[in-house]
């Protein structure tokens, strides 16, 4: 393990910069934290989590994929792409860093999505433990662990100090260009602060939440409930959960005729939308029930079928604090998963 001071940690970014471009959590001025390009003197954010996950980095919002010119009858087709400068993305939590393991299972199985490949080839994650984890969060009910996160390199935050742990090749690589601004050490508060993670995870409100009532299979058994009414009555399908969540993953496909050509681009979408997989004959999802069914659904039933049991929630949180009417994951975990999350 190595460490650098917390007083040298402008030091430290920069560093990082020489080689790649770096991201870093940093707070505006309405106290919510977003990622920023680092510049000499930003100042990283304290937050627990940033306001968008850093899925955007891989999958972002909008992104032109191709652009077309059309003379005659001839049409010329322009590759865009520009995913090839290294970076990393700096200050990742644990539940944000096992959603691209979600997305991996999209984007990465066969056919491979180019685009999304590019970005992960060349970004390196750097994650830190949860040393203040919130009352939102139940990233453990997944499985992971807000003490060992996944990562290229993991993180421990101290009053006076950042611990680094390399874990993978991309880490190891970044780190051996950090030597003149790290030194080695840094076990002994590692392994204290991972006991501290541990108790305070043991003392949050969703700490009992269970995921066993689901999981692969169980389409059946989930599929006709009449909670489903009752749990989608008040729902708006504003799609805030979707754009907030890490893990979703669904995006619409439109060319846009400009003055130059045609620009085909991509962007998120929401399988909570009136109008998502509208065809020429209608919608395949009449009613806001049969829609708020499928978001639950593929998280907690129909992902894990087609992804070796691995759930498409991380318990981030992020839709508990953003949802305008209170729903959520945990309600309808909670409702259909019976007596095991009472």
């Amino acid at each position: 393990m190595r460490k650098c001071s917390l007083k040298d940690l402008n030091a430290l970014f920069g560093k990082i910069s020489e080689s790649a471009t770096l991201y870093i959590p940093v707070d505006l001025e309405n106290g919510k934290a977003v990622y920023k390009k680092y510049s000499d003197g930003m100042k990283m954010s304290d937050a627990l989590k940033t306001e968008r996950s850093a899925k955007d980095f891989f999958f972002p919002q909008i992104e032109t994929l191709m652009e077309f010119k059309t003379e005659g009858k001839n049409i010329e087709i322009i590759d865009t792409r520009t995913e090839t400068e290294d970076f990393v993305v700096f200050g990742v939590r644990g539940c944000d860093a096992k959603s691209l393991e979600v997305l991996d299972k999209v984007f990465l199985a066969e056919p491979v999505d180019s685009y999304y490949q590019n970005r992960r080839e060349h970004g390196v994650i750097v994650s830190f433990a949860c040393s203040r984890p919130s009352e939102t969060c139940f990233c453990q009910t997944f499985g992971i662990d807000p003490s060992e996160p996944a990562g290229d390199i993991v993180c421990y935050k101290t009053d006076s100090e950042i611990i680094f742990d390399a874990k993978t090749e991309k880490g190891k690589a970044l780190m051996s260009k950090l030597d003149a601004v790290t030194e080695n050490g840094g076990e002994e508060q590692v392994e204290k602060q991972k006991a501290e993670i541990k108790a305070v995870m043991d003392k949050l409100p969703l700490k009992d939440l269970k995921a066993d009532a689901f999981g692969a299979d169980k389409t059946n058994e989930y599929f006709d409930r009449p909670e489903w009414a009752a749990l989608s009555e008040s729902c708006i399908g504003c799609g805030t959960c979707t754009f907030v969540c890490p893990t979703c993953q669904c995006y619409d496909i439109k060319d846009y005729k400009t003055n130059k050509g045609v620009q085909r681009f991509r962007c998120w979408d929401s399988c909570m939308y009136s109008d998502f997989t509208l065809m020429a004959h209608g919608n395949s999802r009449n009613s806001q029930k049969e829609r708020f069914r499928q978001r639950f659904m593929h998280k907690l039933v129909y992902f894990p079928t087609n992804n070796d049991g691995m759930f498409s929630c991380v318990g981030c949180g992020r839709c508990i604090a953003k949802c305008p009417i209170s729903m959520n994951i945990v309600k309808v975990m909670k409702t259909l998963g019976g007596k095991e999350n009472e």
